[in-house]
């Protein structure tokens, strides 16, 4: 056998070895998902076989863990995941892309090197450091400048989480405009337009689907954002789009419950995979019109 042979033979096994890994790796994701929804599913025909979906899609009051009384609609939770994931949003949206247009556009490859891992850093700090900074710090600053803001509110756990995203916005949005063919900007500037001219007309546009797709993951990771909410939003759960007020989200329920405090099997316990599937649902709608819009005008965009 010559050495040739041997290294093709020796080849054709290792690239058998990595599709099999790859395989594998494929499967055990796809049956942590099946496993994630069949546990979420079965436990949430549970909640429903003794709370109908129109008392808990209708009603505007939750209150499961009263003695009497008890209510059961979910939008109090989703009031406040809504307006603590449009603060964070609104924070993390124009900083993040202003910050990647720097980093592609003006920044000198060297200063890009040494900008971008900074930035990221801040997506590796703890969230639970996140919370106690908006507890201790945001909130007390709010409550100085603006009147009627609570101990707990949406406000400052919403402003905390934006700064917190704002790499995620940042290092996608990046990628999707440094990866705009350095020929169009080159054609844009022969033509006597500007550079600003240039970004907000050509690469912009050009980049469009991978900056909507960052804001779309964005949204997804603020919307499941859990300790800085759990800390710093309260455990009230008021239909109430008012950020100064005291609000819970959907991720800060299932903590709250998730405690150890509540009996297992309980309708109080049920709840947490209501509230889970729903979120669940949530973020997979959002995950597939990001697929769905990344596809679209990427197929404008070549056309």
């Amino acid at each position: 056998m010559t050495t040739k042979s041997l290294t093709v033979r020796v080849g054709a096994r290792s690239e058998r070895v990595i599709e099999a890994v790859l395989l594998a790796s494929a499967c055990v994701a796809i049956a942590a998902t099946v496993g994630i929804v069949g546990v979420l599913g079965s436990e949430s025909v549970a909640f429903f076989d003794q709370v109908s979906l129109g008392r808990f899609l209708g009603e505007t009051r939750w209150t499961p863990l009263f003695a009497d009384n008890q209510s059961f609609g979910i939008w109090p939770l989703v009031a406040g995941t809504l307006i603590t994931s449009l603060i964070a949003l609104a924070v993390a949206i124009p900083f993040g892309i202003l910050a990647a247009i720097y980093m592609s556009e003006y920044a000198a490859p060297g200063t890009r090197k040494i900008l971008k891992p900074l930035l990221e850093v801040l997506a590796g700090v703890p969230t639970v450091v996140y919370g106690f900074f908006a507890l201790t710090v945001v909130t007390p600053a709010l409550q100085k400048l603006i009147p009627g803001v609570s101990g707990f509110n949406a406000l400052s756990p919403g402003l905390v989480m934006g700064v917190m995203i704002i790499p995620l916005v940042a290092s996608l949005g990046e990628d999707a405009i440094f990866a705009v063919p350095r020929s169009l900007r080159e054609a844009s500037l022969s033509l006597g337009a500007g550079r600003v001219a240039t970004i907000l007309r050509v690469v912009l546009p050009s980049a469009r689907s991978g900056i909507a797709a960052a804001i779309i993951i964005a949204a997804s990771r603020a919307i499941g954002e859990t300790m800085i909410v759990a800390i710093a939003a309260g455990s009230q759960s008021n239909f109430s789009f008012d950020a100064r007020e005291p609000g819970q989200t959907m991720t800060g329920y299932i903590v709250d419950i998730s405690k150890g405090e509540t009996p297992t099997g309980s309708m109080e316990y049920k709840t947490i995979f209501a509230v889970g599937l729903l979120l669940f649902v949530m973020t997979l709608i959002m995950n597939v019109i990001s697929h769905r819009l990344s596809r679209r005008l990427r197929k404008a965009t070549r056309a």
